[in-house]
């Protein structure tokens, strides 16, 4: 039987990698499109050997874009969380550092035009429905891959793509925080339940009888302990309103410990069973919010002065992540008013990923 050529192009960006597919190459019916992108990916299968997956969450994950209608956005952008083992792609959350690709990917598609110096492309994510400005270096109206800068959790260096996140606060819920309560207890374990870019359940280390400088090894190792925030976790999404989240990859957990490096946190998320190799880049917005907001978990570890304009520095497994957060206080509450963060992408592959004809139909 023939294979289905579908084009796409295929990047690392930031801290993970997929292929990015244009949603007119895709079929309508969202049933046949998730089979097709579950056959592409390998799905399900530990070592997804038979497709493009890299049997790892981080590598398990696409994006489709399409033209925006939206008055303020250039490109729509879908993220999908694909299951490694099972025959599931979760569409509910956004991912941070796919965004970094979407500007690249919509300049080579031909979706936006490049200027010369630097392009802006204007991202609506579909998934939350939250606006991402992304800043790609196009001199001489060409996308550039090669540059000096670096970020922890990939080798060698890159060109920057500067990420700035808008409308960030409630970005499944609507509410920065969604249970009303800034701190709360879940199964005797003190943490706070916020969305900022992510909903997320923060707690400290040491109240989960961690230290918080574990390696990915160590946690994944641990089965009890992921066992243990799994349950968190759960009663965390209902508490949030976000339902039954045994299939969902959200609300995600991080638990945070002082800083040992230089930088202002430390953080381990989970995504959500196992330990994250770096950070997520919209997990590092909302623990940079949490950091910052007064009565949270994070009071008394971190060491960020709560100014209204602050860079914070999260350290992870793999190094640190900076981002720069604005924002302001009204009625006591905490007003983010932008999120930047750098990222880079590299282009790895551009063409066409095949799968039976049989999965169109």
């Amino acid at each position: 039987m023939k294979q289905l050529a579908i084009p796409c192009l295929f990047f690392r960006s930031g801290t993970s990698r997929g292929p990015f597919f244009l949603q007119s190459d895709l079929p309508t019916d969202e049933i046949i499109r998730d089979k097709i992108i579950l056959a592409a990916m390998g799905s399900p299968d530990d070592r997804q050997i038979d497709g493009i997956g890299g049997a790892t969450t981080v590598t398990s994950k696409v994006a489709i874009l399409s033209p925006s209608d939206h008055p303020w956005a250039d490109i729509d952008f879908l993220f999908g969380q694909v299951s490694i083992n099972q025959s599931q792609i979760d569409w509910s959350p956004s991912c941070g550092n796919m965004a970094a690709g979407v500007g690249p990917a919509a300049i080579e598609r031909g979706l936006v035009t490049a200027m010369d110096q630097t392009t802006t492309v204007k991202i609506r994510n579909v998934n939350t429905n939250s606006l991402i400005e992304a800043v790609v270096l196009t001199p001489q109206g060409q996308v550039i891959y090669d540059g000096n800068t670096s970020i922890d959790g990939v080798p060698g260096t890159a060109a920057p793509v500067l990420l700035n996140f808008m409308e960030v606060v409630g970005s499944k819920t609507g509410q920065l925080l969604p249970t009303g309560s800034c701190r709360e207890e879940i199964e005797g374990v003190e943490v706070t339940c916020i969305d900022v870019a992510m909903p997320m359940v923060i707690a400290r280390a040491k109240d989960l009888g961690k230290t918080g400088y574990e390696t990915k090894a160590e946690l994944d190792a641990d089965t009890a302990f992921l066992a243990r925030i799994e349950k968190i976790r759960r009663i965390a999404g209902e508490r949030m309103g976000l339902g039954n989240v045994a299939n969902s990859v959200i609300p995600k957990l991080a638990m945070i410990a002082p800083p040992k490096h230089g930088g202002n946190i430390t953080s381990r998320y989970f995504v959500p069973d196992v330990c994250h190799s770096a950070h997520a880049v919209t997990g590092a917005i909302c623990v940079g919010c949490c950091s910052l907001l007064k009565g949270s978990v994070a009071q008394g570890i971190t060491n960020s002065t709560g100014s209204a304009n602050e860079i914070v520095i999260i350290e992870h497994p793999s190094g640190k992540i900076k981002v720069s957060l604005v924002t302001s206080n009204h009625d006591s509450a905490m007003i983010v008013e932008r999120a930047g963060i750098v990222r880079t992408v590299r282009l790895l592959l551009s063409g066409n990923v095949h799968v039976s004809t049989r999965l169109w139909n």
